[in-house]
């Protein structure tokens, strides 16, 4: 995967005010895991994801994560959720002037996700009624893309990275206590020979003007480590410090 330093981290640094702006107007809203929105935000935008889509119970936090994402990379976000949470979510979603990045639809998602061809960054709140079998109507990229599985709790399993036709081409990572990535690509020789070798990174530094958090990102120098470097170690990928 091709990867984008600055998508990935303007789409961090946008998802961690947006959050945090929400949380001031509705204070109900809690992460389960610190740091996992802006994770995945800059996860999708890194690897410039351009169709992304979310299954979900309701806009949550990785809603406006992964709507900021989009934002970067110039796609869209499709968010697949119950009607009878539509206006709430719809309302979250323009407050935070992501409108014109997620489309919304409503219904059983094992009918809608057919809809969709070669989705590069797919995302599932396990939360979600039957959410495992959703992956057998599941239509990714098979060059270079990314399932998240999230709310993995209470003894929920991931996929583990059963994708339909993607056998032996899919490496699976937990992050944290309840959220696990799938990386699907080619897994031929040379790629595997590249990932023994030890991969060079470096530390960029953002200042948020608003808040005055400095926050460091380590990123790989190579733009073939992409993402797979990126999700091997969540706190590795973003380390925030207040100052």
């Amino acid at each position: 995967m091709e990867w984008s330093v600055s998508s990935a981290t303007n789409a961090y640094l946008d998802t961690l005010k947006l959050c945090k702006d929400q949380r001031r107007r509705q204070n109900s809203w809690k992460t389960p895991e610190p740091e996992s929105n802006e994770f995945i935000s800059a996860l999708a935008a890194g690897m410039k994801a351009k169709l992304i889509v979310e299954v979900t119970s309701g806009v949550s936090p990785s809603t406006i994560a992964l709507a900021a994402a989009a934002r970067q990379t110039g796609g869209r976000l499709v968010c697949i959720l119950p009607e009878r949470v539509l206006d709430e979510s719809t309302k979250v979603i323009r407050d935070s002037g992501l409108r014109d990045m997620v489309d919304f639809r409503t219904g059983d998602p094992y009918e809608l996700l057919p809809s969709y061809e070669k989705i590069d960054f797919y995302f599932v709140d396990c939360q979600t009624e039957n959410y495992a079998r959703l992956v057998n109507v599941l239509d990714v990229n098979p060059r270079r893309s990314v399932i998240v599985a999230n709310h993995l709790v209470g003894g929920k399993e991931g996929l583990g990275g059963h994708v339909k036709g993607m056998k032996d081409r899919v490496e699976v990572r937990s992050i944290g206590e309840d959220m696990e990535v799938t990386t699907i690509g080619r897994t031929d020789q040379k790629r595997a020979s590249e990932r023994k070798q030890a991969t060079k990174s470096k530390w960029i530094v953002k200042v948020d003007k608003e808040s005055g958090e400095e926050h460091f990102f380590r990123m790989p120098r190579r733009s073939g480590t992409s993402s797979m470097a990126a999700t091997q170690k969540s706190k590795e990928f973003t380390n925030t410090i207040r100052s």
